[in-house]
C-alpha cells in the first residue's frame, strides 16, 4: 500500500508540478471554452436496482439521528422511487484505472494542463416528481454535457470554472437495442451516443424534456502548486470564516472517519486521492487530513432535512437544491449540518466547520408530494 501511495504521488508530480512552469507564461485560454463545450461525452447507462441505494442507507445509518440501518434489501416490485438525493451514487463513469488522471479523477471533464487540480465548487439539482426514476431494475441513462466554461483570475493564477450538466432519464427500447449492438460495433455505439444526446439535450437548462433529474455540477480547475504554496493557500482560505445568517431550526453533528469516506468513494466509483490518501492530501493539496466529499455534504444535508420534514408531519418533497462549497471539511473533525425554514416551501441549509463557520451553503425549494413520491 505504501509503495502504491508513493507511486501515485510520483505520477502526480511528473504530470503536474514539473509541467506547470512551462505553461505559466500563457495568459489566454479562450480556446478551451469552445473545445470543452463541443466535447461528446459518452452517455452512462445504469440499472436502477435498489442495491446501491440500500448500501448508501446502510453507510449513512450510523451517522444519522435515530435511524436504524435497513435490515434487508428492498424488493423491486412494487418498486421504490429513487430517493432524493441518491442519484449521486448512480450514473457514475466506470473507467479502468489506466484511463483516469494521475490523481484518480475523470478526464472527460478536465481542461488538461496547466489546470490539473480540481475542486467541487457546488451545484444545482432539479427533481421532476411527476416523472420519477424507479428502482425497478430497468435501465436508465445519463447524458452529460459541458454547459459553460468561465476563466477567472490574473495570468498565472487563473481558475477555470466548468459547469457540467447531467440529464437523467429512463432509456428507451430503441436505445437498449442499440446498446446491445454497440457491444461489437463502433458504428452502432456512435449512433447510440448521438441519439441519447439528441433526445435529452435542451437549450433551456431547466427544461426537463423526458428527464427525471437535471443536475449541474460546478467544478473549478486550478494550476499545480508546490507543497509550500498549497499550505499557504489552504491556511489563507481557512482564515476566511463565513458566518451563518440564520439560527438553525435543527442541527446534527457527526465526526466522519476514513471508513465513511472510503465507502462513499466506493459507492460513487470515485478514486480521487484527496479522499483516500492522507499523505497525498497533505503533501500535494496542502490539507491537514482527508477531505470530506462535497457531494457527501450534499447527501447529509438533504437527508437530514427530509428527516426533519417527516418529523414535522410534512408531505413536502424536495423540488430543487442550489448549493455552494465555501470551505474544506476533514475526516476525524466534527461536521454540523443545519437548516431553517425561511418561507413557504423554502429552506436554507448549511454545513458548519468545527469553528462554526459555513463550509457549505444551500437553498432548498419544496413542493407538495403525492403518496407515490414520498
Amino acid at each position: 500500500m505504501a509503495a502504491a501511495t508513493r507511486s501515485l504521488r510520483a505520477q502526480w508530480l511528473k504530470h503536474t508540478v514539473l509541467r506547470a512552469p512551462t505553461a505559466r507564461w500563457q495568459s489566454s485560454f479562450a480556446h478551451l471554452e469552445k473545445e470543452m463545450k463541443e466535447r461528446k461525452i459518452q452517455p452512462i447507462f445504469d440499472d436502477l436496482t435498489p442495491q446501491s441505494s440500500y448500501r448508501l442507507n446502510t453507510t449513512l445509518a450510523d451517522f444519522l439521528p435515530s435511524v436504524a440501518p435497513p435490515s434487508v434489501l428492498p424488493p423491486t416490485s412494487p418498486p421504490q422511487t429513487l430517493p432524493v438525493p441518491h442519484h449521486l451514487i448512480y450514473f457514475e463513469p466506470t473507467k479502468p484505472q489506466s484511463h483516469m488522471l494521475p490523481d484518480g479523477t475523470n478526464p472527460d471533464q478536465s481542461p488538461g494542463a496547466p489546470f490539473v487540480r480540481r475542486m467541487w465548487a457546488g451545484g444545482h439539482v432539479l427533481y421532476n416528481h411527476s416523472n420519477p426514476l424507479l428502482l425497478d431494475s430497468t435501465r436508465a441513462v445519463c447524458a452529460e454535457f459541458i454547459r459553460s466554461v468561465t476563466l477567472k483570475g490574473l495570468p498565472g493564477a487563473e481558475r477555470l470554472f466548468v459547469r457540467i450538466e447531467r440529464r437523467l432519464a429512463r432509456a428507451t427500447p430503441a436505445e437498449l437495442h442499440l446498446l446491445a449492438a454497440a457491444q461489437t460495433s463502433a458504428e452502432e455505439k456512435e449512433t447510440l451516443e448521438h441519439r441519447v444526446r439528441q433526445r435529452l439535450w435542451r437549450d433551456n437548462d431547466t427544461d426537463f424534456g423526458p428527464c427525471s433529474i437535471l443536475e449541474n455540477r460546478n467544478i473549478v480547475f486550478m494550476r499545480a502548486r508546490s507543497a509550500e504554496e498549497a499550505a499557504r493557500e489552504t491556511a489563507k482560505a481557512a482564515s476566511k470564516q463565513f458566518q451563518p445568517q440564520h439560527k438553525p431550526d435543527f442541527s446534527h453533528t457527526i465526526t466522519p472517519d476514513a471508513k465513511l469516506l472510503f465507502w462513499f468513494s466506493a459507492l460513487t466509483f470515485n478514486a480521487h486521492a484527496i479522499h483516500l490518501d492522507p499523505e497525498y492530501s497533505r503533501q500535494v493539496e496542502g490539507h491537514r487530513n482527508l477531505l470530506f466529499h462535497g457531494p457527501l455534504s450534499f447527501v447529509f444535508m438533504i437527508t437530514i432535512l427530509q428527516l426533519e420534514m417527516r418529523k414535522l408531519g410534512s408531505n413536502e418533497v424536495v423540488k430543487s437544491v442550489e448549493y455552494r462549497n465555501l470551505a474544506p471539511l476533514y475526516a476525524h473533525e466534527p461536521v454540523t449540518f443545519c437548516g431553517t425554514k425561511v418561507g413557504e416551501g423554502k429552506w436554507e441549509i448549511w454545513t458548519e466547520t468545527p469553528e462554526g463557520g459555513i463550509a457549505v451553503k444551500g437553498t432548498v425549494l419544496t413542493e407538495p408530494g403525492s403518496k407515490k413520491s414520498v
